[in-house]
């Protein structure tokens, strides 16, 4: 139970260090303002500095492939077309359960708009049970838990794929369909993991997306309140005092002391707020993170769009940045699902709506599951000791 009466007397002094916070974010996002303008002078130059020693950075900076004073207004979305999207959850597995096992729910939605076709909100279970399901990560110290949710971003990227081919009409000139993911298609995550493992998890999804490539259907990742700061680190090599951004030589072990670092910590989000009018987008991006020199022609890019409601980071596979007309899709079609679903897209809110495992579904999983071990012959059903406890008290 929270006392409400101790933590009041910890919260003092958070209205004054938020004050000094807001004044010194306002002294930087100034500062920003100048730096775009003078690196959008010399934008050519800096950018051939991120080619050139991109390998030698110190921090990951995204690649302008626009003029840095991009300001596009969106288009609305034709009358008829499609979204997709899939969102995952999950229970975990547990040794005070009944018995050791994790489930992973798929949510799956698919809205058609003036088409006279049905939408489809459901989700597809399923359970992991089997040795080499629940310990084949344990060889690479991986935990089960981290595991599972790995296994989840690779279920939700194939049932996507299935998803919208299934739902695509074979008539040439159909109306279009956007594929859409919550969160970013960066999965960071892959980085740190053994070539084992991720061999295991990225080609089923880079296949997923090949299969969406095929059938010109364009996939997005939407990100609301985005926290990178991949673009404004492409203006550190425009404050960089050196005459090439080599970090690994000038300021080897300065990552948080570099005289380049004079915009941390502000975020993507912030400046392009001031720089977007509501429906307008700004540049797109290439990003650099280092996990992409394994996706080949899926490499991701992104730009920010002022949706009305926040600075949404969006994005997308290369084949559809650089292809203007899927590109357009993605874009139109995104900005008329936050619209609908009131400043966040409503397919990713019903997705998410569709996968949610709740209290009581989680009682009727294991409820089940007592069944069918019963009906298998095993003895002595129960939780441990510890997590009956937990379930009562005598308080």
């Amino acid at each position: 139970m929270l006392d409400l009466t101790k933590l009041a007397q910890q919260m003092q002094g958070i209205g004054q260090h938020l004050n000094q916070e807001a004044a010194t974010v306002r002294q930087r996002l100034d500062r920003a303002t100048v730096l775009v303008a003078q690196a959008a002078e010399r934008q050519a130059e800096l950018v051939a500095h991120h080619d050139t020693w991109g390998d030698r950075l110190g921090f990951t900076a995204a690649c302008p492939i626009e003029p840095l004073d991009t300001a596009v207004p969106l288009t609305a979305a034709p009358n008829a077309h499609s979204v997709l999207a899939t969102d995952g959850s999950q229970i975990a597995p547990s040794h005070h359960e009944i018995a050791y096992c994790y489930l992973v729910n798929v949510g799956r939605v698919a809205l058609h708009y003036g088409q006279s076709r049905y939408p489809l909100l459901d989700s597809l279970p399923e359970v992991f049970y089997r040795a080499e399901d629940l310990y084949v990560s344990r060889q690479w110290g991986i935990r089960t838990e981290e595991w599972m949710g790995y296994q989840r971003t690779v279920s939700e990227a194939a049932a996507l794929a299935d998803l919208a081919i299934a739902c695509q009409s074979p008539q040439p000139g159909a109306a279009p369909s956007l594929a859409m993911v919550d969160g970013s298609l960066i999965y960071w995550f892959l980085d740190p993991l053994p070539h084992e493992a991720r061999d295991r998890l990225l080609p089923p999804i880079l296949a997923a997306w090949e299969r969406l490539r095929a059938a010109r259907i364009p996939l997005v990742g939407y990100l609301s309140a985005s926290r990178s700061s991949e673009a404004l680190n492409f203006l550190r090599l425009h404050t960089c005092p050196h005459a090439t951004p080599d970090c690994q030589t000038h300021c080897a072990g300065q990552s948080e002391t570099a005289p380049c670092q004079v915009l941390t910590p502000l975020r993507d989000t912030v400046l392009w707020g001031l720089r977007l009018q509501p429906g307008q987008r700004g540049p797109f991006w290439r990003s650099s993170a280092h996990i992409l020199s394994l996706y080949g022609e899926h490499t991701i890019y992104f730009c920010y769009a002022h949706v009305g409601s926040e600075i949404a980071r969006i994005e997308m596979p290369e084949w559809v940045a650089l292809d203007d007309t899927l590109r357009d899709i993605a874009l139109s079609l995104t900005l008329t699902q936050v619209q609908k679903g009131y400043g966040y897209p409503v397919a990713l809110a019903e997705a998410h709506n569709q996968a949610v495992v709740r209290g009581g579904d989680r009682s009727r999983f294991f409820a089940l599951l007592e069944q069918q071990m019963i009906r298998a012959g095993l003895q002595n059903i129960g939780t441990s000791y510890k997590e009956a406890r937990k379930r009562g008290s005598i308080a």
